[in-house]
């Protein structure tokens, strides 16, 4: 009841600083957050940070935002974030519970119903998820029509809106186009799933099923911070790799894998050739450039990464962190040995890996600040850990705050402790982390490595177990 009433007044108080906000040229953003994951919210744009919010005793706060543009912004509140639409002059009122992040997020004030719709869309994108692996087995002319469907009707909530709100004719073209990315995007998707897991179906692929690619546009400055558009992106490049490498080798099986070093270089090549805006080029080469590093198996390929980056003259954010890593993978390639790395378990002795166990080893990482990762990673991990008894899977805990709050998440979540270490003195940066969730390292008992170019989500992840099981 406290807690309704100060809302309530929380409210009322708002709805009063927003008569006084209308006037200005400025942003007034204010809000509440139920079960907080952090102490503050960040508000940025094209990776860079505008301003921090911090929370205060009732978990409320608020902010006048100077020198904003209109368009879109980043919401942020780690570990989780959503877009937000802004404009000078709008007050605008967060309310959200990260125990359900996405779907609490609620606007309310002047220009509320912006970030409402882009939510509702987000929301409904999230959806289409599900029916793409519904779909993929489909007929593809089937499937065109179920994404014109698609089309139809989020342009019809926008039109609803239109008829309902005073929008700007940006917000209109963002919005517009927003909606025009995603079926663009459900297309690449199932494209790209038929000619990985379905073949069959490729020659039943309309003419003019990829009509749009004449013109879409890869340097949309508008849209740069649009996960639409930049998960279109990245789907056309994975696509595209897979179409092009079928044209000039049709019999290589390595084609449909995405994790391998030449398709994570022609990637590398096509955002070169098709990206010119900085912010949106330097967001795949830093993706794609730290992929191909983390899981190249030779020295030489990691060189001709760098190489390329230097050719293209990058300037990105992950500039200084890229070669960081390009550093440390030369103690993960293949040959060498980890056995004599220690690490903290449980009880929070220093061990040598080689002392884990006599088996051989498959680790695995993660942080406890990614909840939804650790969880997903673990219902694999389980499931495997029960059909290869003869593999120890081992995790490794990435967490740097010093606390123990790691050793909950295993108690908490029935992790088997044994399995369970805590890697020290990290040599990578802590925001550079996130890249090495989804790392697999396969050891004999020793730790000598026998191979770290697989994830935890490759799609043929037991055949290359079986693998490396018949060869110890």
């Amino acid at each position: 009841m406290k807690l309704k009433l100060s809302l309530i007044l929380f409210i009322s108080l708002f709805i009063l600083s927003c008569d006084k906000k209308n006037k200005t040229s400025e942003v007034f953003l204010k809000g509440q957050i139920a079960n907080p994951s952090s102490e503050y919210v960040i508000i940025s744009k094209n990776n860079l940070d505008i301003d921090t919010l911090r929370l205060d005793n009732n978990n409320q706060f608020q902010g006048t935002l100077k020198g904003i543009k209109a368009g879109l912004y980043q919401f942020r509140h780690p570990p989780e974030n959503q877009i937000i639409y802004l404009e000078p002059g709008d007050s605008t009122m967060v309310w959200l519970n990260t125990l359900a992040f996405d779907e609490s997020l609620n606007f309310s004030g002047k220009g509320s119903e912006k970030s409402n719709f882009l939510t509702d869309l987000y929301l409904l994108n999230q959806q289409d998820n599900d029916l793409i692996l519904s779909y993929y087995k489909s007929d593809p002319s089937e499937f065109a029509k179920k994404t014109d469907s698609i089309r139809a009707n989020r342009k019809q909530k926008l039109m609803d809106l239109v008829e309902k709100s005073d929008i700007s004719q940006d917000f209109y073209a963002i919005a517009n186009s927003s909606i025009n990315y995603e079926y663009y995007d459900l297309r690449e998707r199932y494209a790209f799933l038929i000619r990985k897991y379905n073949p069959s179906l490729i020659g039943k692929i309309p003419a003019d099923f990829h009509e749009y690619r004449n013109e879409v546009s890869f340097n949309y400055v508008a849209l740069e911070d649009s996960y639409v558009y930049l998960n279109f992106i990245d789907d056309f490049l994975r696509t595209k790799t897979l179409e092009d490498c079928a044209k000039t080798k049709p019999y290589d099986k390595n084609c449909t894998n995405l994790n391998s070093f030449e398709n994570i270089r022609y990637q590398i090549e096509l955002v070169d050739s098709l990206i010119q805006n900085k912010n949106i080029k330097n967001t795949f080469l830093d993706r794609l450039a730290s992929q191909g590093i983390i899981y190249s198996q030779k020295a030489e390929n990691v060189d001709l990464i760098l190489n390329l980056l230097k050719k293209m003259d990058y300037s990105g954010n992950m500039k200084k962190g890229i070669a960081q890593m390009a550093k440390i993978q030369s103690d993960f390639l293949p040959g060498n040995s980890l056995g004599e790395k220690i690490y903290i378990n449980t009880r929070k002795d220093t061990v040598k890996l080689k002392s884990f166990t006599r088996k051989p080893m498959i680790t695995y990482r993660w942080k406890s600040s990614s909840p939804s990762h650790y969880k997903w990673q673990q219902k694999i991990i389980k499931d495997l850990q029960f059909k290869y008894p003869e593999v120890a899977f081992i995790g490794i805990n990435l967490d740097m705050d010093g606390s123990d709050k790691w050793i909950e998440v295993i108690k908490n979540n029935s992790f088997d402790p044994k399995l369970q270490f805590q890697a020290i003195k990290i040599r990578v940066d802590e925001n550079l982390l996130k890249y090495y969730l989804n790392k697999l390292i396969f050891m004999d008992s020793k730790g000598t490595i026998a191979r770290g170019d697989l994830q935890i989500n490759t799609p043929d992840l037991e055949n290359k177990i079986l693998e490396f099981i018949s060869q110890q």
